[in-house]
C-alpha cells in the first residue's frame, strides 16, 4: 500500500493525545556493549572486554515507550519485584514521563531482566532473570481493581504476553469482556501459554513461531499461511488477523478473510529486537485514529523495518515513519 505524505501527517497527528493502556510483562532490558580480541583460555568462548553498558525499557514497557514516542499517553499495568530491577525500571519509565500509577511491586517475584552482550555490533549473548508463576490471587485482584478504575478512558488496550504470568486466563478474560462491554479496541501480541484464551478481540497478532506451536503446523508456504488463518479465525473469532512472518513481511486477514500478503519493509535488518513492540503500537494507534485495518498493517509494517535497521531495542519516531514511508 503506498501513502501519501499528507495522508502519513494526518494520521500522525491523529496519534497524540489518544490513550491506550498497555497490560502485559513489564522487563528491563540490559546491554552491554564492548569487543572482542581473543578467546577465554577456559572455554572455547569469546571474552568481551566491556566498554558501555546501559539499560532501556523492555516488554510491554517498551510497547508503552513506542506509544509515547508516537506521541501516544500510555497507562502500563504489570508488576515488577522489590529489587533493584524494578526500582531501576521504575525510574526509566518516570524518566520517560511514563506514568507508573498502574505498576503494582511483587515481593514474591524478581523483575524481569533480559540481558544482551553486544560485541562489534553483533547480538553474542543473552541472560534472562525472571519468574514464570502466575500472579497470586491477591495481586490478580488488585490487578482487576486498577484496570476497572482506568479502563473508562482509554481509547484502546493493548495485551501484550511475554508467558511470564501476568495474564493469566482469568486476568485475559476479564481485560476483554470489560474493554468489549466499553466498546474498546482490543489488540493482542500473544505468546504460547494462554494462546486461545483470546478470543473475540480487535486485532490478534502472532508471529509465525507462535502459530506454528499453537497449531502443530508447519508455515513453509502462503498456502499453509492461509489454512492456518483460518483455523484462527474459528477458534479466536477475532475481527482481524496479522500474522507477522519475519523476513517474509506479514500475512493480514479482515473480515473477509481473504489474505494480503504485505512484503518486508527492512533495507538492512541489525536487530529484530523489538521489533514486535513497534508494530503492536504503531497498528494499535493507527486503529485509534480512523486507519483502516489495510492502512494501520502497512503503517506498521513500515515501523517494523525501520527500527529492525537499529542495534538494540529503540521506539519509532513520527520523524522516522514519515521519512522512511516518504523514502520508499
Amino acid at each position: 500500500m503506498k501513502f501519501r505524505k499528507d495522508q502519513i501527517e494526518t494520521f500522525l497527528k491523529a496519534f497524540r493525545g489518544k490513550k491506550v493502556l498497555v497490560v502485559g510483562d513489564l522487563m528491563l532490558d540490559r546491554y552491554l556493549w564492548g569487543q572482542v580480541t581473543r578467546l577465554s583460555p577456559e572455554a572455547p568462548v569469546p571474552i568481551v572486554e566491556i566498554e558501555d553498558e546501559y539499560s532501556r525499557l523492555g516488554g510491554a514497557a517498551n510497547v508503552g515507550n513506542n506509544l509515547a514516542s508516537l506521541g501516544a499517553v500510555p497507562f502500563l499495568v504489570g508488576i515488577v519485584g522489590a529489587d533493584n530491577s524494578g526500582r531501576e525500571l521504575l525510574r526509566l519509565m518516570k524518566e520517560q514521563d511514563l506514568s507508573t500509577e498502574g505498576v503494582l511491586i511483587d515481593e514474591g517475584r524478581p523483575t524481569t531482566v533480559k540481558t544482551r552482550v553486544i560485541a562489534h555490533t553483533q547480538h553474542v549473548v543473552r541472560t534472562d532473570r525472571e519468574s514464570r508463576e502466575p500472579v497470586s490471587a491477591t495481586m490478580l485482584q488488585r490487578l482487576k481493581d486498577l484496570l476497572r478504575e482506568m479502563l473508562p478512558d482509554m481509547d484502546a488496550v493493548i495485551l501484550e504476553d511475554y508467558n511470564k504470568g501476568l495474564l493469566v486466563p482469568e486476568l485475559i478474560h476479564f481485560v476483554i469482556g470489560e474493554a468489549k462491554r466499553q466498546d474498546k479496541i482490543v489488540t493482542v501480541d500473544p505468546k504460547f501459554d494462554n494462546f486461545f484464551a483470546y478470543r473475540q478481540v480487535t486485532v490478534f497478532k502472532p508471529n509465525r513461531r507462535e502459530v506454528e506451536g499453537a497449531l502443530g503446523v508447519r508455515l513453509q508456504s502462503r498456502d499453509d499461511v492461509t489454512r492456518a488463518a483460518e483455523e484462527l479465525f474459528r477458534r479466536l473469532e477475532c475481527e482481524c488477523l496479522l500474522i507477522t512472518l519475519g523476513e517474509d513481511g506479514m500475512a493480514l486477514f479482515n473480515s473477509d478473510r481473504k489474505a494480503r500478503f504485505i512484503p518486508t519493509r527492512a533495507r538492512k535488518v541489525h536487530d529484530v529486537s523489538g521489533a514486535g513492540d513497534t508494530v503492536i503500537s504503531t497498528l494499535t494507534l493507527a486503529l485509534t485514529a480512523g486507519a483502516s485495518f489495510d492502512e494501520a498493517a502497512a503503517l506498521a509494517n513500515y515501523a517494523a523495518g525501520i527500527v529492525c535497521g537499529e542495534v538494540g531495542i529503540v521506539p519509532i519516531t513520527p520523524e522516522s515513519l514519515l521519512n522512511g514511508i516518504v523514502s520508499d
